[in-house]
């Protein structure tokens, strides 16, 4: 069963989230992982949430997910990010 990664990041050192954005794609691809949004337009219809910026990732399976989030040859561009930004990060089990 597919599962998705919602990410929330608010960048505050543009820099250093550059050099993690280069870096973390092959992580994604390596679990099967692939990008469905990557910091498009974000439009608030019910709410108050706004978020600046949203990634969503598509896994074959939460465990894949949980897998490439704690994969420890990617913890160095894991630490770009958490350098770089405040992230609320979530999976969600599909259908």
């Amino acid at each position: 069963m597919p599962a998705y990664v919602v990410v929330e990041i608010e960048i505050h050192d543009a820099a250093t989230y550059d050099r993690y954005k280069a870096l973390v794609p092959p992580t994604i691809t390596a679990y099967g992982g692939r990008y469905l949004a990557r910091g498009g337009a974000v439009e608030t219809l019910e709410g108050d949430w706004k978020p600046a910026r949203v990634v969503l990732l598509e896994f074959p399976s939460a465990e894949r997910a949980r897998a490439w989030w704690c994969a420890p040859e990617a913890a160095h561009i894991k630490a770009l990010r958490q350098q770089s930004a405040r992230t609320r990060m979530i999976v969600v089990a599909g259908l």
